[in-house]
């Protein structure tokens, strides 16, 4: 029988920094609460979640035969800020270098036709963000660490420069006590710095987000929400302000994750003559493709257009 520790082992060598086990069992309040941040819009036009949402809600409707959640977590950190950036419009970190679904699918896969090689029986899935698979609630469930105000994981090692993934099997294994500290404490930096006052304690207003407005929305900006604050793609706002970023953040030695030079090195003018073959060939392999290049362009003429 495959061990909990040697699956560990296995995911660290691959390069996971954090990975923890937790049952697959029902969670009715997260549930409750998914049911309910719907029942009020706060997804906006993000239809996907509402068409899955029994999924999210409980991980045996999804997934039947699930009986371990394995979670991981993976820095993407490079050690960079939006000041590198000759641009005067901003992009998130995450989506500085290769597809972060790409690398961690990959890497995951891998850990699984490794339990396989020792268990050929073993049912697995291998969960991005792109799964109907509540990410977060697992990873604090497998003692990764806690759902900070902004809504995003933090952990005590690496703040919350982290992509999430998990591989579900239909296995027992030796199980992780859940991240049961709230480290935030008093503080509100998050929500004070978000522009748009798009959060409130631990639940976020998606049609008021600018990673929302900038990636997921299609078409014209809202006339009420048409300030992108200078990003064209995704926002690290309430990442930057964050005390455990600003403390324990550390360089990621992920290749796939370094700056493509074109991220780092064009002006306003290379963005401004940006076309669609040009669009698809610089973010081939990148997560910059989910705003298509209408959403792209949409948001370079935003914080360019005088």
């Amino acid at each position: 029988m495959i061990s909990s520790e040697s699956i560990k082992k296995k995911a660290k060598e691959l390069g996971f920094q954090k990975v923890g086990i937790a049952k697959a069992e029902s969670t009715p309040k997260e549930k409750a609460d998914l049911e309910s941040w719907l029942k009020q819009g706060r997804h906006a036009t993000m239809e996907w979640i509402v068409k899955r949402k029994n999924e999210r809600g409980d991980i045996h409707t999804y997934f039947p035969e699930a009986r371990s959640i394995i979670s991981v977590g993976i820095n993407y950190y490079v050690g960079k800020d939006q000041s590198h950036i000759l641009f005067d419009g901003k992009i998130s970190n995450y989506a500085w270098g290769d597809d972060y679904h790409d690398v961690v699918k990959k890497r995951l896969f891998q850990l699984l036709g490794w339990i396989k090689e020792s268990q050929p029986k073993i049912k697995g899935i291998v969960c991005v963000d792109t799964s109907p698979v509540m990410d977060k609630v697992w990873a604090q469930r497998a003692g990764l660490g806690w759902l900070g105000k902004h809504t995003n994981l933090i952990t005590r090692d690496h703040g919350s420069w982290l992509f999430l993934g998990e591989l579900i099997l239909d296995i027992d294994l030796e199980f992780d006590s859940p991240f049961d500290d709230d480290l935030c404490g008093s503080c509100t930096a998050c929500i004070d710095a978000c522009p748009t006052q798009a959060l409130n304690e631990y639940q976020i207003d998606a049609g008021k987000c600018i990673s929302y407005l900038t990636i997921e929305h299609r078409g014209d900006l809202p006339a009420d929400q048409n300030n992108l604050h200078g990003w064209v793609y995704g926002c690290d706002i309430c990442q930057d302000v964050c005390p455990w970023n600003e403390k324990f953040s550390e360089t990621s030695d992920i290749s796939e994750f370094k700056p493509r030079p074109e991220i780092l090195n064009w002006t306003n003018e290379d963005w401004q003559n940006l076309d669609e073959d040009g669009f698809r060939k610089l973010f081939r392999g990148s997560a910059v493709k989910r705003t298509k290049y209408v959403g792209l362009k949409r948001n370079i003429e935003n914080i360019l257009s005088p």
